[in-house]
């Protein structure tokens, strides 16, 4: 498969450095069939990405038929209504997105303020949280109109990308719509942000959102999902292409619970809320992308019974069990 599947990059400012689309020829058949799988980032630098790799394969982007998104961050539907305006193609989307884009923009304010203010964050880093969480969901929206989705995807659904069998697979945990594309035929994933190479996706999950609470084990349904598929290449959002399928699912497993590890080992040195585990693991970085993921791993532990917590003066602290 992989002569028929040409890889797309624009750059981001985070590690790897790079997002990456795939555009697929399924039948070898050039501008007759094409499919593109996610979208880039909605700057300049995605749409010349998008220019100049469909200059250099001598095709057009008017030519692309189908378009499968893996989920709705903004490095993955930067150019959807760009592709939509030049080629109107057959527009497939994880199907909880449409009730995720319905979300009133007051409640996820308010969600997302409550649950940052028990994690213990100051005044000034709540209101970003919740500046960033509003802002996400209203640029989203824009860049992914849900009037453009011809057919909202579940987990299992099957279905014929000019001639070829494409199944989702619906894999929650790094984001809580995320869907995998796996080609059985070719024993190929389009992958998104899952079985990454060179690390283990952040659990964001739903952010700070309704649903933190369920990420962890999102996560490990969405390895368990992946482990079911027989895949000989993984075409990721970021990161090379590669044939370590098996090694990538069985690490991020054994990390997502290293770091379930460590954050009770955080505890038991006497971290006792979510900012101040946190700030442990970022050290001299900033903790505005981890933060999702620690509260996730504190709920999880509180849950399951590794930890114990209670809420002083509005803020959750916990302790070991």
């Amino acid at each position: 498969m992989t002569g028929r599947v040409h890889r797309i990059e624009a750059s981001v400012d985070w590690p790897p450095g790079h997002v990456a689309a795939y555009l697929l020829d399924p039948d070898g058949a050039g501008g007759a069939s094409l499919a593109l799988v996610d979208a880039v980032t909605p700057d300049e630098g995605g749409e010349t990405a998008l220019s100049e790799a469909f200059g250099a394969l001598d095709e057009d982007l008017s030519d692309v038929t189908h378009l499968l998104l893996t989920h709705p961050h903004v490095d993955h539907v930067g150019q959807v209504q760009r592709v939509v305006k030049a080629a109107d193609p057959h527009v497939y989307a994880p199907a909880s997105v449409r009730d995720r884009f319905d979300r009133d923009p007051d409640d996820l304010a308010a969600t997302v303020r409550t649950t940052a203010t028990r994690a213990g964050l100051d005044d000034a880093a709540v209101e970003h949280a919740v500046e960033m969480a509003v802002g996400s969901l209203h640029r989203s929206r824009d860049l992914l109109p849900v009037e453009a989705v011809d057919t909202w995807v579940e987990d299992g659904d099957r279905f014929d990308v000019a001639g070829t069998t494409v199944e989702a697979a619906h894999t929650p945990g790094h984001q809580a719509d995320h869907c995998c594309f796996y080609l059985p035929d070719e024993r190929a994933l389009l992958a998104g942000d899952m079985a990454i190479e060179p690390f283990r996706p952040v659990v964001l999950h739903a952010g700070l959102d309704r649903g933190v609470e369920d990420a962890i084990d999102a996560f490990r349904t969405a390895l368990d999902r992946l482990d079911a598929l027989d895949v000989g290449t993984v075409y990721p959002g970021h990161g090379p292409v590669h044939e370590r399928f098996t090694e990538t699912v069985d690490r991020d497993r054994d990390s997502l619970d290293r770091m379930l590890d460590r954050t009770v080992e955080s505890v038991a040195d006497g971290a006792t809320t979510v900012e101040e585990v946190a700030d442990r693991r970022a050290r001299d970085r900033g903790i505005e992308y981890i933060v999702a993921e620690v509260v996730a791993a504190l709920t999880h532990l509180d849950a399951t019974g590794r930890l114990e917590s209670t809420v002083v003066d509005g803020v959750r602290r916990y302790e070991t069990s």
